[in-house]
């Protein structure tokens, strides 16, 4: 059972038999060893719990008592042959083995403690080689008799997919999880943000009053932020990207490990503009001098000064651009992908500036519309914050309806593209100005309009809402920022009660 089974070779002296027949690289006496330890010994089993799950033993039947011995130490149970031994008496895969009393044969060929993960990572190592041969059999099957729409370079980033998630996860495909597994995670969660003194279960968007209302930004989420133009949606975005990694800088040198961290090393796919355009504005905004005149060079020297002082904070931060031009959906998942897995600190936010200038596969048909390639992307996106267990933060253009309206705060039925955005996203939010469109309705000056209108210009100007128009994990609402035009920042509303008075 444990060797591999070779037939005699041809007359011609040929080893073809013994490829057909070849058996899956497996290693039966070390999955017998090590369950054994872990029957003599529970501590065994703690040791290996963070290397192997059932799924990377060759023998089902092991993989199911190794399933039960972790369940039984997860609660504070022994777990040894006597206690297993009503869990599998009607099972028929241990029957043919000899039944219950193969429990107690596994306790007698058991590997000693020390040795227990030695022979974990043994077994880990050979189910990634069993995992490399059927990806192996699938990209070679699928480049012989591949679909006419099924282009090389398609397979060529399915194959990479499978590649990355086999190296992050040890899984090739995805597998329907145990609840109580999910369970864990879940409960982990809840007790990282009990524990956590900014009560934030994901990454922090720097701003308090957006952590309040979503607290951060969740991994594996799709979170859409829409805006009509000059709404500063790219600016939010940039700030929110940038607080991120400077939280992940800061944690990092106070020493805290990056899973702990409530930063993150961003990404931000710039399909809009350059990346020293983004660049340019990240640095005005955190130097404080005004954009426009940084670009024109109409600055003094204390702000130049100033400029290099906020360059040499900037080069250290975890922030990386990608500006690539007309970018399709499957391109952006390869980068994504290779920034995680080359970058040693990983990668824990994607930023996309905007949604509707990706492309799609091109893979459909010649009269396929707009509204089905968008489809797609938001399928792509939502897919890729799943994959990389990442929230994506991608920016979204509002249709031209909402200046036609008297009201024009923005809606979900506003987004152009709307149906497929809308049910993908595990969160939409929209940023608003009122300043924006109240300053075009400046009367003449002198008269009782005027006034009025001056009043109410006094109490927006620098105000700016979010209004979380979808939420899956919790309610919708409008959270208040202060927005500085000069800088392009946005930053949390002072309280009233720290203002000075008005006399």
């Amino acid at each position: 059972m444990n060797q591999p089974t070779h037939l005699p070779a041809n007359d011609r002296g040929d080893d073809s038999a013994d490829t057909a027949y070849r058996q899956p690289p497996h290693n039966s006496e070390a999955e017998q060893a090590l369950l054994g330890a872990m029957l003599v010994n529970n501590e065994a089993a703690q040791q290996v719990s963070e290397i192997l799950t059932a799924e990377h033993f060759y023998e089902p039947v092991h993989g199911r008592i190794y399933d039960a011995i972790q369940r039984l130490v997860d609660r504070n149970q022994i777990a040894d042959p006597v206690r297993l031994r009503p869990f599998f008496e009607h099972d028929e895969a241990l029957a043919e083995v000899g039944g219950a009393q193969y429990l107690m044969r596994l306790a007698s060929a058991a590997a000693t403690i020390l040795n227990a993960r030695d022979y974990a990572e043994a077994i880990y190592d050979l189910a990634l080689r069993r995992k490399l041969i059927s990806i192996g059999q699938d990209i070679v099957l699928t480049a012989y008799d591949a679909d006419v729409d099924d282009s090389g370079v398609g397979q060529i980033e399915t194959a990479e997919q499978k590649l990355f998630t086999l190296a992050e996860e040890g899984k090739a495909d995805d597998q329907a999880k145990p609840f109580h597994q999910a369970l864990a995670v879940a409960v982990g969660n809840i007790e990282k943000a009990y524990q956590d003194p900014d009560k934030l279960s994901g990454v922090t968007t720097g701003l308090q009053a957006l952590n309040d209302r979503m607290g951060g930004l969740h991994p594996s989420d799709l979170v859409i932020l829409a805006g009509r133009p000059a709404m500063g949606k790219t600016a939010l975005a940039t700030n929110i990207a940038f607080n991120a990694a400077r939280r992940f800088l800061d944690d990092k040198q106070r020493g805290v490990p990056a899973e702990a961290s409530k930063g993150a090393v961003v990404a931000f796919f710039s399909l809009e503009m350059s990346a020293d355009q983004l660049a340019a504005r990240i640095l005005a905004d955190r130097a404080g001098v005004p954009s426009e005149d940084m670009r024109r060079g109409n600055i003094s020297k204390d702000q130049f000064d100033e400029i290099a002082r906020a360059s040499f904070e900037l080069e250290q931060m975890p922030f990386f651009i990608d500006d690539t031009p007309a970018l399709s959906i499957a391109g952006l998942r390869t980068r994504a992908r290779r920034l995680k897995r080359r970058n040693p600190d990983g990668l824990g936010l994607i930023v996309v500036d905007y949604l509707q200038l990706l492309r799609g596969t091109g893979r459909g048909t010649a009269g396929e519309s707009r509204v089905q390639e968008i489809s797609e992307i938001t399928r792509g996106l939502k897919g890729l914050a799943k994959e990389l267990h990442v929230p994506v933060l991608a920016l979204s253009q509002l249709s031209r309806m909402v200046e036609q309206r008297e009201n024009k705060r923005p809606m979900l039925s506003d987004l152009r593209e709307s149906g497929s955005i809308e049910q993908d996203a595990d969160m939409v939010m929209f940023v608003y100005r009122e300043e924006y469109y109240k300053e075009k309705e400046k009367p003449t000056e002198g008269t009782d309009a005027f006034l009025k209108w001056q009043d109410e210009m006094q109490n927006l100007i620098g105000k700016a809402e979010v209004i979380v128009g979808k939420q899956r994990h919790g309610p919708t609402g409008t959270a208040h920022l202060s927005f500085l035009k000069e800088s392009t920042r946005f930053t949390d509303l002072a309280d009233d009660s720290h203002l000075p008075d008005r006399f």
